[in-house]
């Protein structure tokens, strides 16, 4: 049975077991999120949309906080003792908000804290997950099993709506806070077995520390990096447009749905869609797109279909044309563009596969969402509705798509140049010198 998977999934020897507990780290930590995902979308329509930019701002100022004690936890930790204390953190965090939603203690703040909470959950420890597969498994396996590692947490995503759907009633929201919370320790489990099992790229041991610098070490790395700075742009505008398209969809199912319920039912359905969605493309075509089309090219077709679903938004604002774009998009994220943006990493230094990674992961993520919130907050204020601002987002995306090019066409050059490197003899260095 291992053979035969093995083969399905072009899996090379002694990779069976290190991709399993990927795939199962990931549905755990993907799973403990979208139990989670539903109250957070339906807490940011019910403390209006018009204030959605000030919840985004908060998020960011929260998330700069963070960072720095990431930073002071990566210099003084080895890399597993990162997984434990950062998941462990956020463990305590979310048990910390159970007693208090069940207490009712300040139940509106709570409610709004959460919300910002969730945001910073989310990327948090994603960013944590993708720099531990980046650690573990070397840049040609990442072209080869990311897409597959990725629907482990598709069908994580699909079935923590399942979870929650079935048991919301019968145990209430609040009540599912633990449930979660005992996924994101079977995630830190299936991360230590990974750590364990596979080798890092770097050739260090999972358990080696990262050199010690200061806080913001992930921030100056990447100012002295073309390639990182490279990288910050495609996720600004990753993020500019995620943005819009979320602000869009606040105010059309504010406008459509009267009722809490009606709402989180559209949320919920569009989640299932999306993941559905996302799992048949990891399974059946993300490896063989970045194989066949490239990595430049599998970098730019999400920001092309975005751009041409804004200009469809633009021409018809409604229900039905955002709950079509808002699926394709989200699928064609986390299938092609989410695994494709992880290889860019697999080309850097172990150090900045965590401290740089998180960094813009986290800050340079967030503060794009903050900007462009009150970017769109503005624009709104002007005058500019709904159609006029569904236009103004198409050529953003144009310009997307041109940073996934070159970013693609940069990484294959810094592949080449490390296998260059790694095939010259000391002899042959001198002649060349």
């Amino acid at each position: 049975m291992t053979g035969r998977l093995a083969r399905a999934f072009k899996l090379e020897a002694g990779e069976f077991v290190p991709v399993a507990w990927s795939f199962g780290y990931f549905f755990c930590l993907l799973c403990g999120y979208y139990i989670l995902r539903p109250l957070r979308d339906e807490m940011g329509i019910q403390g209006g949309v018009d204030a959605l930019a000030w919840v985004f701002s908060a998020t960011f100022v929260v998330m700069l906080a963070v960072v720095p004690l990431f930073g002071w936890a990566v210099a003084r930790f080895s890399r597993r003792g990162v997984v434990i204390a950062s998941y462990g953190f956020f463990v305590v965090n979310l048990l910390l908000f159970f007693v208090l939603l069940r207490a009712e203690i300040a139940p509106a703040w709570t409610a709004r804290a959460f919300f910002v909470w969730v945001s910073v959950f989310n990327l948090f420890v994603i960013s944590l997950f993708w720099s531990v597969m980046n650690d573990v498994f070397d840049k040609h396996q990442a072209l080869r099993l990311f897409g597959l590692i990725a629907a482990g947490g598709s069908l994580g995503a699909i079935a923590g709506p399942g979870l929650t759907t079935l048991l919301v009633e019968r145990l209430g929201p609040i009540n599912l806070l633990p449930l979660s919370a005992a996924l994101l320790i079977a995630a830190v489990v299936c991360a230590l077995q990974v750590m364990q099992r596979a080798g890092a790229a770097s050739g260090a041991p999972p358990t080696a520390r990262v050199r010690s610098e200061s806080v913001w070490a992930g921030a100056t790395h990447v100012a002295r990096s073309p390639y990182l700075l490279g990288i910050c742009v495609f996720i600004v505008f990753y993020s500019a447009l995620s943005t819009f398209l979320y602000f869009e969809q606040a105010r059309i199912v504010e406008d459509a749905f009267e009722s809490s319920a009606q709402r989180t039912q559209v949320f919920a359905v569009m989640d299932l869609a999306t993941n559905t969605l996302t799992l048949a493309l990891q399974f059946f075509a993300t490896a063989r797109l970045v194989t066949w089309l490239g990595l430049p090219v599998a970098l730019a077709m999400i920001p092309v279909a975005v751009g041409a679903g804004f200009g469809a938004l633009g021409l018809a604002p409604t229900l039905a044309v955002l709950v079509v774009f808002q699926v394709v998009r989200r699928a064609g994220n986390y299938a092609i563009t989410k695994p494709a943006r992880e290889m860019l990493f697999s080309v850097v230094s172990a150090e900045d596969k965590y401290k740089a990674k998180n960094f813009i992961d986290t800050v340079v993520y967030r503060g794009g969402d903050a900007a462009s919130g009150w970017l769109f907050t503005g624009l709104s204020a002007i005058g500019l509705g709904l159609s006029a601002l569904a236009f103004a987002a198409v050529p953003l995306a144009a310009i997307w798509a041109g940073v996934g090019i070159a970013l693609g066409r940069a990484r294959r050059d810094r592949a080449r140049q490390d296998e260059d490197r790694a095939f010259t003899t000391p002899n042959q260095r001198g002649r060349q010198t």
